[in-house]
């Protein structure tokens, strides 16, 4: 299950980022988005959603949800 698929207010844990771009792997990392990390989704939005890493709040776009592979 992706990110793009999660529900509102329900904690995840990231197993998996899908991505081939080592640029983008590397700023995920360096927000705390790697395997093994809580993620929330906190709203949704039509072009993307804001979710709770850490203690951040980060705006992602459909795209890059659908690449955070999740379980829950």
């Amino acid at each position: 299950m992706n990110l793009s698929m999660a529900e509102v207010g329900k904690e995840y844990i990231i197993r998996d980022i899908i991505t081939d771009d080592e640029e983008l792997d590397a700023f995920l990392f360096s927000l705390g988005c790697y395997s093994g990390e809580p993620i929330t989704v906190v709203s949704r939005r039509r072009g993307g959603c804001t979710v709770s890493i850490k203690d951040g709040r980060y705006n992602i776009d459909n795209q890059l949800a659908e690449a955070i592979i999740i379980e829950p």
